[in-house]
């Protein structure tokens, strides 16, 4: 399985404090049946101040170390990018990093707050090139009164990745309720750990996905940890599943959302 979402990294934010750690969260990943990992420490200015230089060095000093360890996980750079005005530019100039130099990133919102401008935010994004992989919605504490902001993200683009531990009931009933919802109504795209310890949220994707294939079948769930997020780390075009299921945009919103369906018919560098 192939895993998008991890604060494996030592030291870099509230995950990995260390690389015994992050090496001991390797294993259990890897036992687990994860072969990939995507390492997406936070970005957000003020608190997490991380970019592409100093994740690549990360990245490449804790793949050293798994292989000094014979811990077979193959790891990859990326970021949980947080909400920032001038993010289209950041990630044309590659300050800041998509998964594995591809279109795609991990984008996450404020959880308690809805900011204003995201859709516009999201269209810019889109517009540049780049596809907004929107991280665990289900735990987003403002989903409950804007769960339509969720559909017409999706609408517009945005991938949707949900937390394991949230499928498995984890992060509580809300979480549960809405990683059920999202996934009965075939949004979802992705299943991801988030993981940010050995102890505490461990790495790990099985449960879960056993837990959706319960809600949309085998071959769907396994497209959840395994096609897509190879299709993202390969670059390769894929349009959101939830498309074919979003509300169609208001009368009014028609104009900002024309034409973004050809935006994944070409690659982008």
């Amino acid at each position: 399985m192939i895993d998008l979402h991890s604060h494996i990294l030592p030291g870099l934010d509230d995950g990995s404090p260390s690389l015994a750690e992050s090496l001991e969260m390797a294993r259990l990943a890897v036992a687990d049946g994860t072969t990939h990992m995507a390492c997406t420490p936070h970005i957000m200015p003020g608190m997490y101040e991380n970019g592409s230089a100093n994740i690549i060095r990360a990245v490449r000093g804790l793949d050293q170390a798994l292989r000094r360890a014979a811990i077979p996980l193959a790891l990859y750079v990326g970021a949980d990018i947080h909400v920032a005005p001038d993010l289209p530019e950041q990630l044309a100039l590659g300050s800041v990093p998509t998964l594995n130099r591809s279109r795609y990133f991990l984008f996450e919102p404020p959880h308690h707050v809805l900011p204003p401008r995201l859709e516009d935010l999201v269209l810019r994004l889109i517009n540049a090139g780049f596809i907004p992989i929107l991280t665990h919605p289900e735990r987003l504490t403002w989903i409950k009164a804007n769960y339509d902001v969720v559909e017409r993200l999706n609408a517009a683009g945005c991938l949707i990745q949900l937390t394991a531990d949230s499928i498995v009931g984890a992060f509580g009933r809300t979480a549960l309720y809405y990683s059920e919802k999202l996934i009965d109504e075939g949004r979802v795209d992705i299943i991801a750990s988030d993981t940010h310890g050995a102890t505490r949220r461990r790495p790990g994707l099985s449960q879960a996905v056993a837990a959706a294939a319960k809600r949309c079948g085998e071959d769907e769930a396994r497209n959840m940890v395994l096609k897509r997020p190879g299709q993202i780390l390969a670059n390769r075009p894929l349009e959101p599943v939830g498309k074919a299921h979003a509300k169609k945009p208001s009368p009014g919103n028609v104009g900002r959302f024309a034409g973004l369906g050809r935006l994944f018919k070409g690659g982008t560098a």
